[in-house]
């Protein structure tokens, strides 16, 4: 069975320290967490009996409706007591839910303000008269707004890396006026696999996009074919810019490792991660997601591969959470991707008071509003105090947040419907959501 496409398009760090400041406090939370979960206090005590009943038989009955092939779990952040859990327990498949153990491990291991930096580098010399002596090489760095001015704002609103940046940058800060070599694309950072599990790693259609870690314009190659057909078209259009930028290039483009001793002569950085995760939770972008996965398996596994990555991934939330997803990709694309409502709502409860917690929040698409949820639970209660993360693939439908309570309560909670159509899926989701933001829920 084909999965549902989700990605909807158009629309230095000091990281130790960060990521220090942000395990204590997650620890703790995780701790306090895991023991109200095993010996929570009866949830009478978080709610007056005809509240939280009717919130519980909702959910119950709409549970009912979807099947036993249905779970979910929701937690009281402000009461710190559980609400509802059903299922809660059993492994699904989390489709896109998925990016949320990516971003957090992003998060926990870069700080939300890294970004991904390209950079030129050149082999050889500059002499007295602009001319540089030798060939320049365009290095990625896994950052996957680098492209164009014009598909930066069709895209991306704006927010992303032009190679113009750095053509101008050799120009005018370094007066270089002429290159005697060639122009190269370095995409070494990444292997040379272009899709993810689920598609035998071979091109996907559902990345909306081709991996590497110089992907131009979401890796497209115009009429270059070959293994690093997309690092090689990439500094065919570093070429074409230094040129509009008066600078002659001698030689032509193609695609190469820079060689060790070259010197940096340009570098263009990426939006702040936390700006590259509002271009992927809301949107449920797969190839930012999967290009980010591979980022963490360079620079925290030696290998900026997609395996590297999730076992980066596998590590940060078990040691952040005190949960253990089977997690094989950055998107949820495959269907080897296994987690629970528990675990879900676990890791969004322990992300709660924490800094990281505030920045995956405020990335996520808010019901009624914004992102994957912008045409769902318009004019309800839900809308604008509702945030979630939502799920799709074939036979399976997910959502996942925080929700504001008429009272003010946060509560988080993980709803995932198998085995029903999607759209009939949404509805449920959409009604216990609403139910969740009706509620008035006594301390």
């Amino acid at each position: 069975m084909r999965r549902k496409r989700v990605w909807l398009g158009g629309k230095s760090h000091h990281a130790g320290t960060f990521r220090h400041l942000a395990c204590l406090t997650c620890r703790a939370a995780a701790l306090a967490l895991a023991a109200a979960l095993v010996g929570a206090p009866a949830p009478a005590a978080a709610a007056s009996a005809p509240e939280l009943a009717e919130v519980q038989a909702d959910f119950r009955g709409e549970l009912a409706l979807a099947g036993g092939a249905s779970s979910a779990f929701v937690y009281d952040l402000t009461a710190k007591s559980t609400l509802f859990s059903e299922r809660a327990s059993v492994l699904r498949r989390p489709a896109s839910v998925e990016k949320l153990f990516t971003a957090t491990t992003a998060l926990v291991e870069l700080g939300p303000d890294a970004r991904l930096a390209t950079s030129v580098l050149g082999a050889g010399r500059l002499l007295a008269n602009g001319t540089w002596e030798g060939s320049l090489y365009l290095r990625g760095g896994g950052d996957p707004t680098f492209g164009s001015s014009s598909f930066i704002r069709s895209h991306y609103g704006g927010v992303g890396t032009s190679v113009g940046t750095l053509a101008a940058a050799i120009a005018r800060t370094d007066h270089i006026r002429r290159v005697t070599g060639s122009i190269y694309g370095d995409e070494s950072l990444f292997d040379s696999l272009r899709g993810e599990p689920s598609s035998g790693y071979a091109p996907d259609p559902f990345l909306e996009g081709s991996l590497s870690a110089l992907s131009f314009d979401r890796g497209i190659t115009g009429s270059l074919r070959g293994p690093h057909a997309r690092a090689a078209y990439a500094a065919r259009r570093l070429r074409a810019s230094l040129r509009a930028d008066g600078v002659v290039v001698a030689g032509g483009a193609a695609a190469a490792t820079t060689p060790a001793g070259a010197l940096e002569l340009a570098r263009a950085e990426s939006p702040r991660l936390s700006q590259l995760l509002a271009l992927t939770l809301p949107p449920s972008d797969n190839f930012f997601a999967e290009t980010l996965l591979k980022d963490l398996g360079a620079r925290f596994a030696h290998a900026g591969t997609t395996s590297a990555g999730a076992a980066v991934v596998r590590r940060t939330i078990a040691a952040f959470a005190g949960i253990d997803p089977h997690i094989v990709d950055g998107s949820g694309l495959s269907n080897s991707d296994l987690t629970s409502t528990y675990e879900v709502a676990q890791l969004l409860a322990t992300l709660a008071p924490t800094p990281i917690g505030a920045v995956v929040r405020s990335d996520l698409a808010v019901a009624g509003r914004t992102g994957t949820l912008e045409r769902r639970m318009r004019g309800t209660t839900a809308a604008g105090r509702c945030e979630a993360k939502t799920g799709t693939l074939t036979g399976a439908s997910n959502l996942a947040g925080y929700c504001s309570s008429a009272n003010g309560h946060v509560l988080a909670f993980a709803i995932f419907t198998d085995a029903i159509p999607v759209s009939y899926a949404h509805t449920i989701q959409d009604h216990l959501v609403i139910t969740l933001a009706r509620s008035s829920l006594e301390p």
